[in-house]
């Protein structure tokens, strides 16, 4: 058969109802042919006997009979069909694996199929796709990737493929349903529903997708604060292996003393009781010698020689009177109880200086790297090029006067503002007679006198004629150091509102502000103070912090 007459074949074979090939053919009248099942449901939907091609009205509805010759030209078109699509897929095509959809057409082994017809409810393969490609009937057929179940596609009610959407009833159907049980509901095609439903799902993916970031970024601030909370322990252990360490020093170099002190009584005792005996024995001695001298005078028989030594040997030798010598055992009362009050004293000295030591290296880590801002510096101030050192010149330098720059006081922010978390610094005042350090708000007054206290918006500790050191609370607290600080450190934590200040060498606390309310930026806030003649000429200087060292005691 020739390509052309193979074409008129199957669009000869196709139904103008349903599209496709005959089902029990069956002809009307006016000579057109249809599947018997969809020209009987086409007449009992419409009420009216009217052909569906050509609208030709007949009176009265006849009795359909299959037409045997198309029916047999149907099914030779078939067995053709079958025939062609066996050979070709037993040559070209391999079987469908576990997953893929296999052809519905293909007998024996059955290969993957191409496409899914929706209007057939039927897979093909390549072979049995090919009339839906070439036919012009079936072209009009909707294909989709191979898909299973296609018997869902259909509507349970009508037996007609599933074409439209329900937006009344939110459910699909088939074109009889929109006629019969959804009258007067609203339908739009299923490729439009479908456009809809798939933005409001690239919507719904994108807002899961933005669920899931922010989820992966909460398990790594949870991550992040487990090993926060991880190094916070091991630091904490550290620091605790410390204290305990030195305090149990102290606790053995007590015992050492007290043992020392004891063992040193006892050996006193005994050298004294040892001397006694050494005493007494040497006594024994020499009166047994001079008993044996009596002894043996008593025995003599030579008158003359017992009388002339009789009044030597008469006379008792002379001895010491032990009768009121004794050697107590040495007291021990108390030495335990004094030891130990002594031990306590220095273990709570001891535990002062370790927690004191501790807490520094704590807030040492929140270093922070300042450096002095030249625009808030009064004339007056000379700054380093690296911005790190301050100190005050006898003549005001011509600068122009923006509204960050100090008027009066000879002062000078950091560069740096702080509006959250902890940061720490160090200042050198090593051979400084007047200084001033601590933070101040970004918005405090630059011109005119500057008044440091909390609620001007500073919060400083100062040193006024060598030895005179002040926490300016608002009222002044005034500070008894024992000797001034050569580095002062400074540490803020703005959340819990402290700004304290450290003897940094001496690793001691001078002052704490607590219960402070920040809603500003902090600056570092450094004032060298007046030259003095040159007296107070060493500059305040930025220092590197390095992390403190236990002392050792």
């Amino acid at each position: 058969m020739s390509a052309g007459s193979s074409l008129r074949s199957e669009d000869q074979s196709l139904c103008s109802i349903c599209l496709n090939v005959f089902t029990d053919p069956v002809s009307t009248p006016c000579g057109h042919n249809f599947c018997k099942n969809c020209l009987t449901q086409h007449w009992d939907v419409n009420g009216s006997c009217q052909c569906p091609v050509c609208d030709k009205v007949l009176e009265t509805r006849p009795e359909l009979h299959v037409n045997t010759l198309l029916s047999e030209m149907v099914a030779h078109f078939r067995r053709e069909a079958q025939q062609k699509a066996s050979s070709s897929s037993s040559s070209e095509q391999q079987a469908a694996t576990p997953g893929e959809v296999p052809c519905d057409i293909c007998t024996g082994t059955k290969p993957k199929a191409q496409k899914s017809c929706l209007v057939c409810l039927f897979s093909y393969c390549q072979t049995h796709l090919e009339p839906h490609v070439t036919a012009s009937r079936l072209k009009k057929h909707q294909l989709v990737e191979p898909v299973e179940n296609l018997e869902s596609r259909m509507c349970t009610m009508h037996d007609k493929p599933l074409e439209l959407f329900c937006k009344t009833n939110q459910t699909c159907v088939c074109t009889l349903c929109s006629v019969l049980d959804h009258r007067n509901h609203k339908f739009v095609p299923l490729r439009e529903e479908y456009e809809g439903k798939k933005a409001e799902l690239g919507k719904t993916e994108a807002d899961i997708q933005q669920m899931i970031q922010k989820a992966r970024q909460k398990i790594q601030e949870v991550k992040e604060s487990v090993k926060m909370s991880r190094d916070a322990a091991d630091r904490e252990k550290a620091e605790g292996v410390q204290v305990f360490t030195a305090l149990m020093e102290s606790v053995e170099r007590g015992l050492k003393e007290l043992m020392k002190e004891i063992e040193v009584r006892q050996e006193t005792a005994k050298k004294q009781a040892e001397g006694l005996i050494r005493d007494l024995e040497q006594q024994i001695s020499e009166l047994m010698k001079r008993s044996s001298e009596v002894e043996q005078l008593s025995r003599s028989e030579d008158h003359l020689h017992l009388l002339q030594s009789f009044s030597t040997l008469k006379a008792a030798p002379p001895t010491k009177d032990w009768t009121e010598v004794s050697i107590p055992p040495p007291s021990y009362e108390g030495t335990v109880e004094r030891a130990v009050a002594q031990l306590e004293d220095t273990l709570r000295k001891d535990m002062k200086k370790l927690l004191a030591e501790a807490e520094l290296r704590r807030v040492q880590q929140y270093a922070a790297d300042v450096t002095l801002d030249p625009d808030t510096a009064h004339p007056a101030l000379l700054l380093s090029d690296d911005g790190k050192q301050v100190h005050c010149a006898d003549v005001k330098e011509k600068l122009p006067d923006n509204p960050e720059r100090f008027s009066q006081c000879a002062c000078v922010l950091g560069r740096q503002s702080f509006s959250s978390g902890r940061f720490y610094f160090e200042v050198q005042v090593r051979g400084k007679t007047d200084w001033d350090l601590g933070v101040a708000r970004e918005s405090i007054s630059r011109k005119g006198e500057v008044r440091e206290c909390p609620q001007g918006g500073f919060w400083t500790v100062w040193l006024r004629n060598g030895r005179e050191y002040r926490a300016n609370a608002g009222p002044a607290v005034e500070r008894c150091l024992l000797r001034g600080p050569e580095k002062v450190g400074v540490f803020v934590d703005y959340e819990e509102g402290v700004v304290s200040f450290y003897d940094v060498d001496a690793a001691a606390l001078i002052y704490s502000f607590t219960g402070c309310s920040f809603s500003q930026k902090l600056h570092p806030y450094f004032s060298p103070y007046l030259n003095n003649g040159g007296k107070n000429s060493a500059p305040l200087i930025v220092c590197p912090v390095n992390q403190t060292e236990p002392i050792r005691h």
